[in-house]
């Protein structure tokens, strides 16, 4: 078993920032990535970022390519996504997750947080 839990989420205008946290416990063991994967109401779930369990190797959605920075403190077992220039069409629940390969598919996600809901104001 696997728990995440999301925290920073909230209302901001657009073009302010936000900074996520995901706090890792559990038997993580073997879940190579932890990642960020976001779902608008009525909308698919949608890759967000990723990165390796050494910080190493990131991933993001182009959507989201050169705004939001992924990063993570291993002494802490938190991963944390800075999102910068929020866009109205950021707003959603944005979920951590964990999966073992394939971190850029959010079909491939094996645990998931309860999320945290982002808004973004026009």
């Amino acid at each position: 078993q696997v728990q995440l839990a999301e925290s920073g989420g909230g209302l901001v205008q657009a073009g302010g920032s936000l900074r996520l946290s995901c706090a890792a416990s559990g038997r993580t063991f073997g879940y190579y990535y932890i990642g960020w994967v976001r779902q608008a109401p009525g909308k698919e779930r949608e890759f967000v970022a990723a990165i390796s369990s050494s910080g190493g190797t990131t991933y993001y959605a182009d959507s989201v390519k050169g705004r939001f920075t992924i990063s993570r403190d291993n002494a802490k077992n938190t991963v944390y996504l800075q999102m910068n220039s929020l866009k109205p069409e950021d707003t959603a629940v944005y979920y951590c997750a964990v999966t073992r390969s394939r971190p850029t598919y959010e079909s491939g996600y094996n645990y998931w947080g309860q999320g945290t809901q982002v808004t973004v104001s026009s």
